[in-house]
Order: structure tokens, then C-alpha cells, then sequence
């Protein structure tokens, strides 16, 4: 989840959010903090694809879509990517649930291969799923993806990874809230990753440590304005919403490139940052 960013899948505002009559409908359905303003998050995106435009050579735009709500802005939930190709997930936050099977379609129309799929009563959200190297992956176990779910994906991955953790993630604001393991980690180098310590389990905090992974600790203001969500670009080159100006600092020290973009409309009222808006196809060295 740090290598060299080649080819990504997104989803416009324009098809996600659709209109600001949609958007004061189902605002609140979704659980937002407050209605986004349609306008300004069209603004916003620009300058999010600008950035993501420079560093990546492949964008792919998921199409509009009567099936889904307008949280399939974030684009990373309804499937995770492997080597091989693409696992189909299924949300454990129900109005999402729809996603998945347009996103499957849209995969299948673009010939990118598809390993396999979650079935019966697994459910699991891409934001639950880390790749903490090519060969360990890291799955929160919480209110969005749940105990079958990690059976299955382990059985899926079992030939393509060493190390399969289960993390399990705190109560913390309630079950209506987006809490995913990758609201607490992002990994931005193979030794380098922006964390917010306190929601973390001690054994995987250690298990970080011991395999000499620096940790920048994101402090709780920023943690609130998704100060550690943040998608690598490429190993050390990183985009992050602007007004995390302490840890951008300490990802400049760390020898980080950072790029910023205003997200209240598009990150902030959703509590989805730069990784939960885009879903990362294929990485490179």
C-alpha cells in the first residue's frame, strides 16, 4: 500500500453525490457530519484528481449509478486488490451493500481479473484491510467486517501471503460511526507509517515496532480532520487533507513529500480521507 501508485479506480462527486437536492435527502441516512455542499465538492475533487493525476498513469472513473448512495464517492470499501486481481467484498454498513455488485460489473466490463468474491453472511469493508507489505496483511475485526469474513479472505489470500493478522478494533464511537482498521494506520514507506496510537491494540502497536516500522502519532485534533488517512503516492510521496499541519510536519521530517487538498465537502462530512477515495488497482517498485 506504498509502492508506486500505476493504476487506480475512483468515483467522481458528480456520479456519487449526484446533486444537492440528492445529497439533502440522504445526508443523514449515511450518517454524514452535515449535508456536503454539491458545488464546492466538485472544487475540492478537482484538486484531489490534479494531485492523484501527476503521480498515477492509469485512473479509471466508476460510472453513475441508481443502485448506489452517494458514500460510493469512497471507492476503496466495496472491493481490496491483490496481486492477482480483485476480492468482491460486501459492506457491513448495509445502504453500501449495493456497491459491490456495481463495482464487480464494472471490473468484468474492464477485463481486470477477479479472485474471488465474499459470500453468505461474510461481510468486510476495504477500509478493514491492510497490506502491511506484499506478504502481511492486517484485517480489523469490527462493526464493519465480521468473523466470516476474515475466515474467507484468509482462505482466499492463504497462497499469496506469510502472515494474515486479525486486529481486533475498539467499540470507540458507537457502531454508527466509520471506525476501519485504516482509520488508525496508513502505511506510507515499508518502515515508515502514520498512526493514532490510543485506538490501537498493544500487540499490534508492538508487532509494528518490532518489524522497525517508524510510527508518526497523529495527535487526537488531527485525528478528527483524518490526519491519518493518508494514500501513498509512492514510497515517501503522500496526500493528506489540508489542516493536518503537524503531521504533515512530521512526515516532512521523516523525508516525506506531501501533497494537500482541501477536503471538508469530500473527506471531512464523509470521515473518508484520500485512501477511502480511491481504490488502488496496481502497484509497482
Amino acid at each position: 500500500m506504498f509502492k508506486k501508485l500505476k493504476h487506480v479506480i475512483v468515483k467522481h462527486p458528480r456520479e456519487a453525490f449526484k446533486s444537492q437536492e440528492h445529497l439533502t435527502k440522504e445526508w443523514e441516512k449515511y450518517n454524514y457530519i452535515e449535508e456536503p455542499n454539491f458545488e464546492e465538492a466538485l472544487v475540492e475533487y478537482e484538486k484531489f484528481l490534479s494531485i492523484l493525476k501527476e503521480h498515477v498513469e492509469c485512473i479509471d472513473y466508476l460510472p453513475a449509478s441508481d443502485e448506489t448512495g452517494m458514500d460510493s464517492l469512497y471507492a476503496h470499501d466495496p472491493v481490496k486488490f491483490t496481486k492477482e486481481g480483485a476480492i468482491i467484498l460486501k459492506s457491513g454498513k448495509k445502504p453500501r451493500q449495493p456497491e459491490a455488485m456495481v463495482f464487480k460489473k464494472f471490473l468484468e466490463d474492464k477485463g481486470i481479473p477477479i479472485i474471488g468474491e465474499l459470500t453468505g453472511d461474510a461481510m468486510a469493508d476495504g477500509g478493514d484491510i491492510v497490506w502491511l507489505d506484499d506478504k502481511t496483511i492486517a484485517v480489523g475485526r469490527g462493526y464493519r467486517t465480521n468473523d466470516e469474513a476474515i475466515r474467507q479472505l484468509k482462505e482466499l489470500t492463504s497462497h499469496q501471503v506469510d502472515e494474515f493478522i486479525v486486529v481486533p478494533l475498539p467499540h470507540d464511537q458507537g457502531e454508527a460511526e466509520c471506525l476501519h482498521l485504516m482509520s488508525f494506520i496508513s502505511m506510507v514507506d515499508h518502515d515508515l507509517a502514520v498512526v493514532h496510537s490510543r485506538l490501537m491494540p498493544v500487540f499490534f502497536r508492538q508487532f509494528l515496532l518490532e518489524r522497525k516500522i517508524k510510527l508518526i502519532e497523529v495527535p487526537e485534533n488531527e485525528y478528527q480532520t483524518l490526519g491519518c488517512n493518508v494514500l501513498a503516492l509512492a514510497p515517501r510521496v503522500c496526500m493528506i487533507v489540508s489542516g493536518n499541519n503537524y503531521t504533515k510536519k512530521q512526515l516532512e521530517v521523516a523525508g516525506a513529500t506531501v501533497y494537500e487538498y482541501k477536503g471538508k465537502e469530500i473527506s471531512y462530512k464523509g470521515t473518508g480521507g484520500p485512501t477511502c477515495l480511491t481504490a488502488p488497482v496496481k502497484r509497482t517498485h
